[in-house]
């Protein structure tokens, strides 16, 4: 969530912010000013009244101990008036910091000046590729048909249990999930990153701090009798690990990873984007998230890019990283790197990670602070990325690895899974 004191410093340069994400409310901005003046002013009325109420309440007193019982009886006539005046002060008062917060959670983020104009994905820019293509034997075939040729995932029994975006990994397949989450969680742990197992829903307040409440309640799965939502990513419970916290300085950087499953109910229609392992409902991912200093932020980005460019080199995958466009961004991030890797079968690039600055962005909604050495209370930065999603990975692991003896696994994984080959 934006601060207040943010739009009101300088309208026009959050209204020019938010045209790079191509929003379409602007006018909302000037709305949020005048309910914070509405606020304000009713505020200092309702201070002022009760600095009233205080000052008879004194008055009464004296007038007692000076036997002037009738005007002390006006003063306390004067202090029931004030007193109703108080009551409608804070009823309005309290409709007025609704609105106010009802209005300022519909802004998304700011996006950094580093965002490159654009509105679609292809005008997202490529920063820079690594890895190298592989030549596919003749015959190759896409994961969707390497899936259903070693027995690794079954879409069919998934569809029968619950329905269609719901895997069953079994056999070697599950195995290699298994070997691909505690890799990645081994890499990022010694990097100095603190494993967390979290819960696996979460309450709406948890929900509305990192921002996918209220911007996507279409995209997750909502158990509407106790009210919690199942989490599209670990970076929602995790995160809220220091919701309503007050952090040392000395504390900084928080430096977290956890594994969980993601569900997420816009899985796509029909057709080979969305096939097999490109698209699910439900998928595992091991997170990274840092909570760090405000000027901190922007280097801690750079490190967490080169730390997820250095897990997929170690896969040995062909790889590119791109910058987003505003108009491709999410709603609470400032600034967001995507990873892809290249599916040689499909011939398409396919993302696998996001690596996002969401600066002062989810600590003000989830009133994350930290003092500083002077004493002062601060908001941190939070960032977050994903450190790997699974379903790609697996497709691309798969289908570029692919012989007429099996699939070769990168030499990283082989004490991990047990054996250099799936066949």
């Amino acid at each position: 969530m934006l601060q207040v004191s943010v739009l009101r410093n300088n309208p026009q340069w959050v209204k020019e912010r938010l045209a790079v994400k191509h929003f379409k409310q602007p006018e909302l901005v000037d709305e949020i000013i005048k309910l914070d003046d509405q606020r304000k002013s009713l505020q200092l009325s309702y201070d002022n009244t009760q600095a009233s109420i205080n000052a008879a309440s004194k008055e009464i007193g004296k007038l007692m101990g000076q036997g002037k019982t009738e005007e002390a009886e006006a003063a306390k006539a004067k202090v029931a008036s004030f007193k109703l005046q108080v009551t409608g002060f804070l009823e309005q008062l309290a409709v007025v910091e609704a609105q106010l917060q009802d209005t300022l959670v519909q802004l998304p983020n700011l996006p950094a000046q580093e965002v490159p104009i654009g509105k679609t994905p292809e005008e997202n820019v490529v920063l820079r590729e690594g890895g190298s293509k592989p030549t596919l034997p003749q015959g190759a075939v896409p994961h969707w048909d390497l899936l259903d040729k070693y027995k690794l995932i079954n879409f069919e029994l998934g569809n029968k249990i619950t329905g269609s975006g719901f895997p069953v990994y079994m056999g070697k397949g599950a195995k290699l999930q298994r070997s691909l989450i505690q890799y990645f969680l081994d890499y990022n742990t010694a990097a100095g990153y603190t494993e967390y197992l979290p819960p696996f829903m979460v309450n709406e307040a948890s929900a509305y701090a990192t921002g996918q409440l209220p911007d996507k309640e279409g995209q997750m799965y909502h158990a509407t009798e106790d009210n919690l939502y199942l989490i599209p990513t670990a970076e929602v419970p995790v995160t809220n690990v220091y919701r309503d916290t007050i952090l040392k300085e000395t504390e900084l950087p928080v430096k977290m990873t956890a594994y969980s499953p993601c569900f997420r109910r816009e899985a796509g229609s029909y057709g080979k984007d969305v096939r097999g392992l490109n698209r699910v409902h439900q998928f595992e991912k091991v997170e990274i998230i840092q909570i760090v200093q405000p000027n901190k932020s922007f280097e801690v980005l750079n490190q967490m890019v080169k730390h997820v460019e250095a897990l997929l080199q170690s896969l040995e995958l062909p790889y590119r990283i791109l910058r987003l466009c505003g108009g491709d961004m999410g709603f609470a991030s400032a600034i967001t790197y995507d990873f892809e890797v290249y599916s040689a079968a499909q011939q398409r690039w396919l993302e696998v990670s996001s690596v996002s600055n969401f600066e002062s962005f989810q600590s003000n909604r989830m009133k994350c602070r930290y003092k500083d050495e002077a004493g002062k209370m601060q908001l941190a930065h939070t960032l977050n990325g994903s450190s790997l999603a699974l379903p790609r990975i697996v497709a691309c692991l798969l289908e570029n690895n692919q012989t007429a003896d099996g699939i070769n696994l990168p030499k990283i994984l082989h004490s991990y899974f047990g054996n250099t080959v799936i066949n």
